[in-house]
């Protein structure tokens, strides 16, 4: 009973926390649209607590759907060009066994003062015989605008929008802590740090993201609805 509770409680703050922060974030948005400058970019995305190193895969697994899932996400050694910003191509695909659930190519930058930028994704979901490229974005086409990511320093009580192409695209992140360890199958990893994350589009779904120093995203869990989980299991560093 403790448990349930603690969990409406976290979930009633984080709709407080976003709602807050969509109201604080829209308003400047326009001004963090025309700010974006490619000379305030680098060309490498190196924050420790979301790196992406060329050559670098991460293998996770746990469920979605009901289904058993697993996820390879390797960072190429392609680049694209957007908003004039040169992005690092990550790509990401979930298997059910064999069989390909969905493909996603994600688009990342970081600034000169350690922000990770998303600047869009060309994602394809297959299910029935059917592609579903509904999640598909780009910063700057058809009024999507980037968000960020992983702050430089992240601190407990940050908000901050990921992305925003309105009714499609308006993820938002709330940091909860940061410190300590976390154990998954891939070991017990140190620095630990713990977001939440929520959308407008879908204010009943609440997702807690765990990153490890060093590495990312470590492991995923839906707060709310059906189970969904996800894990590193495995890393290959080039």
């Amino acid at each position: 009973m403790r448990m349930r509770a603690s969990l409406i409680a976290v979930v009633g703050a984080v709709a407080v926390a976003a709602a807050a922060m969509s109201w604080t974030v829209s308003r400047n948005d326009s001004a963090n649209a025309a700010t974006i400058n490619p000379g305030d970019f680098v060309r490498h995305v190196t924050n420790p607590y979301f790196p992406l190193t060329p050559g670098t895969l991460l293998v996770y697994r746990g469920i979605k759907d009901g289904k058993r899932q697993t996820d390879r996400v390797f960072v190429t050694h392609r680049t694209k060009i957007i908003l004039g910003v040169r992005t690092t191509v990550v790509r990401d695909v979930a298997r059910h066994g064999r069989r390909v659930l969905e493909s996603t190519k994600d688009w990342f930058a970081q600034d000169k003062k350690g922000n990770v930028w998303y600047m869009g994704e060309d994602t394809r979901a297959f299910e029935n015989g059917h592609v579903d490229t509904e999640g598909s974005w780009q910063a700057g086409v058809k009024g999507a605008r980037p968000g960020i990511v992983m702050e430089a320093d992240p601190h407990a009580s940050d908000g901050y929008r990921q992305e925003f192409w309105r009714g499609h695209a308006e993820d938002q992140a709330w940091v909860l802590a940061r410190g300590g360890h976390v154990r998954v199958p891939y070991g017990r990893l140190g620095h630990k740090l713990v977001t939440l994350e929520w959308t407008p589009l879908e204010p009943k779904v609440v997702d807690k993201k765990i990153y490890a120093r060093g590495f990312g995203i470590v492991r995923e869990i839906g707060l709310t609805g059906a189970k969904e989980t996800a894990e590193l299991v495995r890393v290959h560093r080039p």
